[in-house]
């Protein structure tokens, strides 16, 4: 009696670390034979999840967890990835309808997307919260091919922002991986570093500047101590970026007037920008933003 209390400690410990499942091999390993797995699948203590793979107690609903699931029933090499993937590091919001895992050989279990690949290697792999995991890099090269240019730029900045994607490591993987579907697109959108923006709002600005000639700013630098959403140094020109959402009650009123103010005392002047002026009349928008920033430069020279 003792002897099944401790399997059963050992099951639950075991299960805890790999939201509540746990795989044939394991229970195996544990020392609960074959008529005990039996036993314990008829009782309902453990539910079978996929071949191989059991709830204890009960099966979990929530997508992470299924998702550590998969990756245990796909064996030993196997990581979450794809759009899975780019959801647990923060790069995607939505959970696709079934887990993606990436494995080098050919494995397909019900209900898992699988992907065999032979150029997965240690490099390409991490463990976050607990599962096994394609790197931010290689998580973002995957799923490049499925997305339109503004998102993947979006993607490759949460990546920066969110999950730790580091340019080197990029750069690692596209230079071993030149053939592949998502190379050419993403070594496009890092030609130019800079910092990380933080919103569509940003992309769709910085697209603004490529398409009418407008010199590149920085992004999110700071200016007197305050984080700024655009910069163009050498005209001492701050940008803000208008969103509704960010800017609709009367404290952030105030203190977008306080920031105003606080950089112009240093030279800096400020323009915002609303979503729809730059949706709507981007010519419009771009022609002025040209037009003050040869009035800035103009000043300058003067001054000097």
């Amino acid at each position: 009696m003792g002897d099944i209390g401790g399997i059963s400690t050992k099951i639950s410990t075991v299960a805890a670390g790999q939201y509540g499942h746990i795989t044939r091999a394991q229970l195996l390993e544990i020392g609960l034979g074959t008529r005990g797995i039996s036993n314990r699948i008829e009782s309902g203590k453990l539910v079978v999840v996929h071949a191989g793979v059991y709830a204890v107690g009960y099966p979990r609903p929530e997508a992470v967890a299924r998702a550590a699931a998969a990756v245990l029933a796909c064996g030993p090499g196997a990581a979450l990835s794809h759009s899975s993937a780019a959801v647990l590091w923060g790069i995607l919001s939505r959970w696709p309808q079934r887990p993606e895992v990436t494995l080098p050989g050919d494995r397909r279990r019900p209900g898992i997307k699988t992907h065999r690949s032979s150029t997965l290697t240690g490099r390409d792999i991490r463990r976050r919260q607990g599962i096994r995991v394609t790197s931010p890099a290689r998580t973002v090269l995957e799923i490049a091919p499925r997305l339109t240019d503004p998102k993947l730029a979006r993607a490759l900045n949460d990546g920066r922002l969110h999950a730790n994607l580091r340019p080197a490591h990029l750069e690692e993987l596209l230079e071993r991986l030149p053939h592949h579907r998502g190379t050419a697109r993403l070594r496009a959108l890092t030609r130019t570093p800079q910092a990380p923006t933080r919103s569509a709002f940003e992309d769709a600005f910085l697209k603004l500047c490529n398409s009418f000639n407008l010199p590149t700013p920085r992004v999110n630098t700071r200016v007197a101590g305050y984080l700024v959403d655009a910069l163009f140094p050498d005209e001492r020109l701050i940008v803000e970026l208008d969103g509704y959402e960010f800017h609709q009650d009367r404290t952030s009123f105030k203190n977008d007037r306080e920031r105003d103010a606080a950089t112009l005392a240093t030279g800096h002047a400020t323009v915002r920008i609303t979503w729809e002026r730059l949706q709507d009349e981007p010519d419009r928008e771009a022609t002025r933003l040209h037009q003050i920033l040869r009035a800035r430069r103009a000043h300058s020279a003067e001054a000097a």
